[in-house]
């Protein structure tokens, strides 16, 4: 797997009068208190819809095209490492200007999704804690930001936040592998969040959202008409080191990456080349083995 250089500017190849500045003193006080932060104005409105479109003409391209494997596994499963749209949203300079404020001036990029709710769909998130399964411990130094391609809200099945859980460690979770469940595992807490204790993380196009690795956050069904797009990017700093010494990987974006705690990857070569399918399967073996390790169903991770 190649080496990325660093000195390279990912910014230079990304043209598009952005939105948003960096955090202000308050909104960093505020993700720190709450464990997330909404609404962030980021992307354009024209920048928000040539994304969604140049998404959906891949859906209709290569639904069915030869690949290894299915479109729906490359959107959900590390898509920035085979789909240059994806890494192009995680390196746009409005996003990480965001996400400076929290992890500060050095960001790798971790992982990309596509999270789709097709109209009228009974999928949905349940309520659990992304560093529950990474083998990352309990750590600040990771954020998810949330980008909406189209309106999210409570009816087509936004986020929901438990304020300030983020503040307690990992709890237990358990798996379900229900088909509704768009978790790789289907994982929820073993904790009752009553619906009186859930905020509401509505977004409008263009907007982001930013949680912490351990807030109890899920969502519901998409009960409109529309699509709800969402695109998940998880930064991570590259002074985070795994407890267990398990290799993984991240793509620099900012600052110093060179620490050696993570294989530096360069971004794909175009879409679905190759050499980054190759990649792609070691990346998600490496990877599969940490998160999905003693489940009691035998299955891949969003197989």
């Amino acid at each position: 797997m190649a080496v990325a250089n660093l000195t390279h500017s990912m910014e230079a190849t990304i043209q598009d009068s952005h939105i948003s500045n960096h955090l202000s003193e308050p909104q960093k006080l505020r993700y720190w208190d709450n464990g997330y932060l909404f609404p962030i104005p980021a992307i354009s409105a024209a920048q928000s819809k040539a994304w969604r479109d140049e998404l959906e003409g891949i859906e209709r391209d290569w639904l069915d095209n030869g690949l290894p494997r299915p479109l729906a596994v490359y959107k959900r499963v590390n898509a920035h490492v085979v789909m240059p749209i994806a890494h192009d949203i995680a390196a746009h300079p409005a996003i990480l200007d965001v996400v400076e404020g929290v992890l500060g001036p050095d960001i790798l990029l971790y992982s990309t999704e596509f999270l789709i709710k097709e109209p009228n769909s009974k999928h949905m998130v349940t309520m659990h804690q992304d560093l529950a399964y990474w083998g990352l411990g309990e750590i600040d130094g990771i954020v998810t930001a949330w980008l909406a391609l189209s309106p999210a809200t409570r009816q087509s099945g936004c986020m929901d936040f438990v304020k300030a859980s983020h503040q307690s460690p990992i709890i237990p979770h358990e798996d379900s592998f229900d088909e509704h469940n768009l978790l790789s595992r289907g994982q929820e807490i073993k904790v009752y969040v009553a619906e009186e204790d859930k905020t509401c993380g509505a977004l409008d196009t263009g907007e982001l959202s930013l949680h912490h690795g351990l807030m109890i956050h899920g969502s519901g069904p998409n009960t409109t008409d529309n699509r709800r797009i969402g695109v998940v990017i998880r930064y991570i700093s590259p002074h985070v080191k795994k407890p267990n010494e398990a290799r993984d990987y991240g793509v620099p974006l900012r600052g110093n990456c060179d620490t050696d705690n993570f294989k530096l990857c360069t971004p794909p070569k175009g879409l679905f080349h190759p050499d980054d399918l190759l990649d792609y399967e070691t990346i998600r073996e490496d990877q599969a083995a940490v998160m999905m390790a003693g489940a009691k169903a035998k299955t891949a991770m969003y197989s």
